[in-house]
């Protein structure tokens, strides 16, 4: 009996134990717009990467800061040098000769490579951060039209399961009339045709529905099992103010500016290398273990041996010009190329200028015309509501047939579909606005006002 008891007892807490995981395995994660952009933001791998050439830039700058200053280098050698040398019948000796020393640089002129350098590792910072501006816009879009398909997706979700409870209702109301004689099964057979046809496409959308969901959890970085509610359920659309397709604040726009003067700069480079170069070099060197052996002669024709170790500093200052003078036309053929690297770079700014100004025409277009398109369809569907209202009334005083009723039913769920599709698409139609005229951020309002 006790080991009964303790049979159950264990199953019971293990049950719960498991009930316990799944509960929290399925845990439903809420996200807003915001919150889902910021998590986007957070995770994606792009946008690191992004932010680390950035990072990259910002040092190159403080390298290319670094040409202006002296640099100071520090040296010692160790020499041991045999046989010793022959010095005018005595000996040198510099077995252990030992050197040591420190040497300052500093460039007072390089035909402006420096400051060309320095020119050239600021535009690089700036390309940078369009390029981050950038990639952040592109997570965002991403982010935005996975929410917004997820959205539309479940509620056209739910607007099948509302017409299949209105066929549900139906068929219960014609299976009622058939089973006292008033209506024909043919008539029911027509509408188990219509609700098989609509479990399928409930089906056929909640697979979609949890594409979008996975999808979602993707870009968001959230585990691709979890259920994710989404708060903004109500679509609020407002009549889009006067816009304009100014493209001025676009990054791509400015890449293309930066990299234009980036070759300007290269043409000051290709220059310099024709112009003469002047440095300052200032050193101090401390030498030792050198030693002088001869004989001398101590008096009296007597020889004795004579050693002397030399061990002493020597400061040095110079000046060094170095003037290029014929390098078979080189250098101007570099000139030369970096010209025609200007002249490409000028015509694909204004090629791809023309480019982004379509684009952000066609989003200005998209706009107003999404727009429209939802006032259309709502009025579409609140005359399908209405014809279902009173097609449905004269079916129930039997004025009207059930084609008729079946017609009215499929025109609202045709009106309510197009209506969800206008109000995401329109959405969508903002943020691409937004990025294809440069003003897309994560503060920055999703409504075009």
């Amino acid at each position: 009996m006790i080991n009964r008891l303790f049979q159950i007892l264990f199953t019971t807490t293990v049950f719960m134990f498991i009930q316990n995981i799944n509960v929290k395995a399925q845990e439903t994660i809420k996200l807003n717009l915001v919150s889902c952009r910021e998590m986007a933001l957070s995770q994606s791998e792009s946008l690191q990467q992004a932010e680390h050439k950035y990072q990259q830039s910002q040092l190159d700058n403080k390298i290319a800061t670094s040409a202006f200053l002296p640099k100071i280098e520090a040296s010692a050698t160790g020499t041991y040098i045999f046989p010793d040398m022959d010095m005018m019948g005595m000996d040198l000796r510099m077995r252990g000769m030992y050197m040591a020393g420190i040497t300052l640089t500093q460039p007072l002129y390089a035909g402006g490579k420096i400051m060309t350098g320095k020119k050239l590792s600021k535009l690089g910072e700036s390309i940078a951060a369009e390029q981050k501006r950038m990639t952040m816009m592109d997570v965002l879009v991403e982010a935005d039209n996975a929410y917004w398909t997820l959205i539309a997706v479940r509620q056209k979700v739910k607007m099948l399961d509302s017409y299949k409870e209105q066929m549900d209702s139906l068929y219960s109301q014609v299976k009622t009339a058939v089973g006292a004689g008033l209506s024909t099964e043919n008539e029911l057979l027509r509408i188990e045709a219509s609700r098989s046809d609509i479990l399928y496409q409930i089906q056929k959308a909640k697979n979609g529905e949890d594409l979008c969901r996975m999808s979602l959890c993707r870009i968001t970085g959230i585990d691709s099992d979890a259920e994710l509610e989404l708060t903004d359920t109500t679509i609020h659309v407002n009549e889009p103010g006067l816009l304009t397709a100014d493209i001025n604040e676009r990054p791509e726009l400015n890449l293309l500016k930066h990299q234009m003067d980036a070759t300007q700069k290269q043409i000051q480079m290709s220059r310099a290398n024709m112009l003469p170069t002047v440095g300052l070099v200032a050193g101090y060197t401390y030498y030792g273990n050198i030693k002088l052996n001869s004989m001398v002669d101590a008096g009296n024709g007597t020889m004795v041996p004579y050693s002397q170790e030399f061990r002493d500093g020597l400061g040095a200052v110079m000046l060094s010009v170095k003037i290029p003078i014929f390098e078979w036309g080189a250098n101007l053929k570099k000139v030369k190329k970096a010209k025609l690297d200007f002249k490409n770079a000028e015509l694909e700014l204004n090629r791809n200028s023309r480019l982004m100004t379509l684009e952000a025409q066609s989003a200005l277009k998209n706009v107003y015309d999404g727009y429209q398109l939802i006032r259309t369809a709502e009025v579409g569907l609140k005359q399908a509501e209405e014809n279902l209202r009173v097609t449905n009334n004269k079916y129930n005083v039997s004025m009207a047939l059930l084609t008729d009723l079946l017609d009215a039913q499929s025109q609202w769920k045709q009106a309510k579909s197009n209506l969800i599709e206008a109000q995401t698409q329109y959405k969508i139609y903002e943020t691409e606005y937004l990025r294809a005229t440069g003003r897309l951020n994560l503060d920055f309002s999703p409504d075009c006002q």
